[in-house]
């Protein structure tokens, strides 16, 4: 090294040419570099480890436990809200109205009067068979005691008389129910909700008078498509939810399954009855059922999130611990029935293993994983 400095001192001495002083001081310190990695080389190949490192990315994902439990699968349609009774009285008799008993929007309860037709001359036909009908039997009376006891007269004067007493009984009998009739009653226990006619308005018998509707209880009616025809039974459990009552669920039973299906929608019709004691469901609402399909016990249901499709089926993420560490590894599923957000896994997962529920689709087999809670969860941060 230290003939090298001199003879570079000697070239500048004389004025040599340029250019090979500049090669000799590039060699010069090519040597003086490759002298110093000899004593720092430990140093260098930690830096390079280091960097290597930095590049491993640990994805952060939410898992849970693999565990035995309950799945209920359920056939979720949409359906409408129908009064328990929702009837349309009509007049039975002619005339017109004489006045309202009860106001609109009004409960009524069952056998109540609501409307009044016009009776006057109805009631007069009553009077005057009444009159009838008691002659005809004082008369039948009194032949009576004459042919049983003094056996004066015929038999068949004393079967005229007793057939009068019946036919003038009879025709009174129809005459006081048609003034009945002259009084429109509620036929069920409900509201009045809506009145046809008003007052002085001509009825005649067919005619509608008036609507009352029960809604204590209620009907949500739904139509089932054909396919699950053999699921859906009468006496199934149903839940029940309305976008416009939001965290509320009702819970009913099938009261009817239809035994035809419709040929344009291809669906049956169910029917739930359920209590509506507070009047918040109301006739044409639209409602969310479940109805359940199947209940099964001691299997292991899953999110269908944590399920993905792969070139082999489904597969799964399950987080294994290497020293302090964890690691995803995949596991070919085979699924069984699915409802809603879960299905459940017939074969590739055991119980006790941790399942990763998010961030798997940002994890390969052997990635690098770290649990954490869900705010956290699908984030991926370099190891340091």
């Amino acid at each position: 090294m230290t003939t090298d400095i001199n003879g570079l001192g000697q070239m500048i001495g004389s004025k040599m040419d340029l250019g090979r002083v500049a090669c000799l001081l590039t060699l010069t310190v090519a040597v003086a570099a490759a002298g110093g990695c000899g004593r720092g080389e430990a140093a260098t190949v930690t830096d390079s480890e280091t960097l290597e490192r930095a590049d491993v990315r640990v994805t952060n994902v939410e898992a849970a436990p693999v565990l035995l439990g309950e799945f209920r699968g359920y056939v979720r349609v949409t359906g409408e809200v129908e009064a328990m009774y929702d009837v349309t009285v009509s007049a039975e008799e002619s005339g017109t109205i004489e006045r309202f008993l009860a106001e609109k929007g009004r409960r009524v309860t069952r056998g109540q009067a609501i409307a009044r037709i016009e009776s006057t001359l109805l009631a007069a036909q009553v009077d005057e068979a009444r009159a009838s009908a008691n002659l005809a039997r004082e008369e039948y009376e009194r032949q009576r005691q004459l042919w049983e006891m003094d056996g004066i007269g015929t038999e068949m004067a004393f079967l005229q008389r007793r057939y009068a007493a019946e036919m003038a009984a009879a025709r009174l009998a129809s005459l006081e129910a048609r003034l009945r009739r002259t009084e429109i009653l509620a036929p069920v226990t409900g509201t009045l909700e809506e009145k046809y006619l008003e007052v002085g308005e001509m009825a005649v018998p067919g005619a509608a008078v008036v609507r009352v509707i029960s809604t204590d209880r209620v009907k949500i009616v739904a139509g089932v498509p054909e396919r699950h025809a053999r699921h859906v039974l009468a006496g199934d459990e149903a839940l029940i939810t309305f976008d416009v009552f939001p965290g509320r669920e009702f819970a009913g039973r099938v009261s009817f399954a239809g035994a035809s299906v419709d040929s344009r929608s291809r669906t049956f019709r169910i029917e739930v009855i359920i209590d509506n004691p507070e009047g918040m469901m109301k006739p044409a609402m639209v409602a969310n059922l479940r109805v359940e399909r199947e209940h099964l016990t001691d299997v292991i249901s899953v999110p269908q999130q944590a399920v993905l499709r792969s070139a082999e089926g489904y597969k799964v993420f399950v987080a294994e611990a290497q020293g302090d560490r964890h690691v995803a590894r995949a596991r070919t599923v085979m699924l069984g029935p699915a409802s809603g957000e879960d299905v459940v896994i017939q074969a590739g997962l055991e119980i006790g293993e941790l399942l990763v529920t998010v961030g798997n689709r940002l994890v390969d087999d052997d990635s690098p994983i770290r649990i954490v809670d869900g705010r956290q969860a699908g984030r991926s941060e370099g190891v340091n």
